[in-house]
């Protein structure tokens, strides 16, 4: 699938001392929210990052990686149970926001859940919305030093979570890198 982006207008970086806070601010709300996809949707409103605020999940060609037997332990399945690996890059506009390894189990999951992740761009979290998930954060890496002035690839922060249904049922874990490109500003 072939995904063409308008050109944007250039977005405004941060100064030195307001990248800092940025990264904070967003952080702070990754860690405390039940879905990442609509924290991003909602910074990438409030920062002017494209016309149209609405993520969209780049597929990125890559070989599945297999859960470790901790993993397994926190989806709650055993050694036979079919997990689906998605990794994605979160795209606002042609603004890589981050990039995300995704570990599912598909039987937790609708048909119809299943089909969008399979067949289109949408995030996640947006599929998975009418579970209404939970997120436990499991771990949370800084990057090494992003400078004062991040590049828009530069990681910035490292999120794992596991996602649970409402009832409790876990049925996905994520790690996400967070890129600078979060730290811009559309016009005004």
């Amino acid at each position: 699938m072939s995904l063409s982006f308008a050109s944007a207008e250039p977005l405004t970086a941060p100064r030195a001392d307001d990248a800092a806070g940025l990264v904070a601010d967003l952080r702070a709300r990754i860690l405390a929210a039940p879905s990442a996809t609509a924290v991003l949707e909602a910074w990438c409103a409030e920062r002017g990052l494209a016309a149209e605020p609405r993520l969209v999940a780049r597929r990125v060609a890559a070989p599945d990686k297999p859960l470790s037997a901790e993993q397994r332990l926190r989806l709650a399945i055993g050694t036979d149970e079919p997990v689906r690996y998605r990794r994605v890059r979160l795209a606002c506009g042609e603004h890589v926001l981050s990039e995300a390894d995704n570990w599912y189990v598909p039987a937790r999951l609708t048909p119809a859940m299943n089909a969008a992740l399979d067949g289109t761009d949408a995030p996640f979290g947006r599929v998975v919305r009418p579970l209404g998930p939970s997120r436990r954060n499991i771990a949370l890496r800084p990057a090494a030093d992003p400078g004062p002035r991040p590049g828009r690839d530069t990681p910035l922060f490292e999120v794992d979570a596991v996602l649970a249904t409402g009832e409790g049922v876990p049925f996905c874990e994520v790690a996400e890198t967070y890129l600078g490109a979060v730290l811009g500003q559309g016009p005004r």
